[in-house]
């Protein structure tokens, strides 16, 4: 479970407000994911238990996921 210490706080970077950084966030996100994949070679019980609290975290809301912009009307989104 050593390998979670470097792939959970990914989940809990905030995702930039400004529609112009969103991008810059999410390919920061996935070439940091690649990285890591591809040099630390995690477990494959760490790489399940964070792709399902990945899956849990996109399908849990609108916009909360960092793999896609966050484009909700009013009233989708409960921001306020």
């Amino acid at each position: 479970m050593y390998c979670l210490q470097c792939l959970l706080p990914v989940l809990l970077i905030p995702r930039p407000h400004n529609a112009a950084f969103s991008h810059t966030h999410l390919l920061f996100v996935l070439l940091y994911l690649v990285n890591f994949f591809l040099e630390r070679k995690p477990c494959s019980i760490c790489s399940i238990i964070f792709f399902t609290a990945l899956f849990l975290l996109c399908y849990s809301g609108i916009g909360n996921c960092f793999l896609w912009p966050s484009n909700c009307d009013d009233q989708m989104c409960d921001n306020g």
